[in-house]
């Protein structure tokens, strides 16, 4: 679990968070007066009182919005520079799309399955987390200088290699760095978060996380997204700066406590090794149906929104709109997704996350088959971007919470990186599947709302029938998580 400055070796400056189980200070008890009760949240063995679940919030959305600022301002700057440095768009969404998905695939499982197991000075999860900073700020770097590296490199091998195609090799070479980061900080980040939040306000505290992304959101779409092809040096140094900085500054104020032993490997994994575990890995994961209609319902609902999201860019350049007013409307978008995220999350803690996630799948599925119908313009088109957008939003909202609320909390890193792996294996296929529909129709990027209807549909089957068996385990008021 993690603990704001919690320290067992000093008195705390404050009782915002302490270990059980003292909750009084002992002046309190020699003085004879009896104390008032105060609101208190437990997680494992922690207990915060209001102060410390502000503390706590304070840090992990500063973390949050360095994170928020990367994966909001990296990729759409990445998308045009391979479109500018000639990739096709089955190339570019292989390097988008299915390079993230296949480093997932390797690491996700690995990195989890250890962290779960791990305990140290740190904690389970920072460690991780520490190594990977780095590696996503080296990653940023390389991708600033990446076209002056490529035109040096093309002018040592001459006319056998264009500074074009240089420059995509090291563009691809730090873009895979980065993804490296990314997917092992992202393995383990959710899962802090987890040890950290009580499981009633996670549902609120997922809604300010969507409200912080957004803002991030609004701040690079408004006013720096028009800039990306002309000032992406500037933008790649930026965000390795921001984020070196601020999600260092919140693994240094977020401290993990303690844990309960990890458990131990029974029968013939006892004698442990990478083989054993790689078998206990996927008993744990693979072998129960519930859990993987869980992982299924929600991979293909993400997934609904990845056409239109992969090549949003190349289709504002292709019905000639400018990346100004393109800016514009996201921001816009950002902006009511924004106002309505934190009361999303209320309302998931109250009719739970699954029945609002149905329910908001369902218009987002509308929405987008309306998207395909109807947009035949630039006006219709930025009129489709702002609803699709908000809907978009308003599941990511609702489903924030849903894994903390179905897994068990003692094997969520494992049971979440088994998502990601077959939440890998459908992206892997999936990205370069649309950029192959897309460069065989001419570029017709209005095909991407009718494959995001289709899966969107798939979801929600998926998220009915995992429902139904999500009612067996106990439902909302009884719920116990299958081991």
């Amino acid at each position: 679990m993690a603990c704001i400055h919690a320290d067992v070796s000093s008195p705390p400056a404050t009782s915002s968070c302490q270990r059980l189980p003292a909750m009084n200070s002992g002046s309190e008890l020699r003085s004879g007066a009896v104390p008032e009760p105060r609101k208190a949240w437990k997680v494992g063995t922690l207990t915060y009182t209001a102060g410390g679940i502000v503390a706590l919030f304070v840090w992990l959305l500063w973390g949050d919005f360095a994170w928020s600022m990367r994966d909001r301002s990296i990729p759409p700057v990445i998308t045009l520079l391979f479109k500018n440095y000639g990739s096709p768009d089955m190339l570019t969404g292989i390097l988008i799309g299915s390079l993230p998905a296949l480093l997932g695939l390797v690491l996700n499982p690995i990195v989890s399955y250890r962290s779960d197991r791990l305990r140290s000075r740190l904690g389970r999860r920072v460690p991780y987390l520490i190594v990977s900073t780095p590696v996503i700020v080296i990653g940023l770097v390389g991708l600033a200088f990446s076209p002056p590296l490529g035109t040096v490199l093309s002018h040592w091998f001459g006319p056998v290699l264009g500074a074009s195609l240089a420059t995509l090799i090291f563009l691809a070479l730090f873009w895979t760095l980065f993804e490296v980061g990314c997917v092992v900080s992202m393995a383990v980040f959710n899962a802090l978060v987890n040890d950290v939040v009580p499981q009633e306000l996670l549902g609120r505290f997922y809604g300010l996380f969507r409200a912080v992304s957004l803002f991030a959101g609004m701040l690079f779409n408004f006013w720096i997204v028009g800039k990306s092809e002309t000032h992406h040096m500037a933008i790649f140094l930026g965000m390795a700066v921001l984020y070196g900085i601020g999600f260092t500054v919140m693994l240094v104020k977020v401290k993990e406590g303690e844990y309960p032993p990890p458990p131990e490997p029974q029968g013939p994994d006892a004698a442990g090794g990478f083989f054993p575990a790689v078998k206990s890995y996927f008993r744990d994961c693979f072998t129960k149906p519930y859990y993987l209609l869980c992982f299924l319902s929600g991979i293909i609902g993400g997934a609904a929104n990845i056409p239109f999201n992969l090549f949003v860019l190349l289709y504002v350049k292709s019905i000639g709109l400018s990346l100004e007013t393109y800016g514009k409307y996201i921001a816009l978008t950002y902006l009511i997704s924004f106002v309505v995220s934190y009361p999303l999350g209320a309302l998931a803690d109250r009719v739970h996350p699954l029945r609002l996630t149905i329910a908001v799948q369902t218009v987002f599925a509308l929405v987008t088959l309306a998207c395909g119908l109807f947009i035949k313009s630039q006006t219709s088109f930025l009129v489709g971007l702002v609803a699709l957008g908000v809907m978009a939003g308003a599941y990511y909202t609702a489903s924030a919470s849903l894994g903390a609320r179905l897994l068990p909390r003692s094997k969520f890193a494992e049971l979440s990186s088994a998502g990601g792996i077959l939440g890998a294996g459908v992206n892997i296929v999936l990205a370069p599947a649309v950029g192959f529909i897309l460069d065989h129709s001419g570029h017709n990027y209005r095909y991407t709302f009718f494959m995001g209807f289709l899966l969107a549909v798939v979801s929600i089957v998926l998220f009915i029938l995992l429902y139904r068996r999500f009612l067996r385990y106990g439902g909302p008021s009884g719920y116990v998580a299958p081991e």
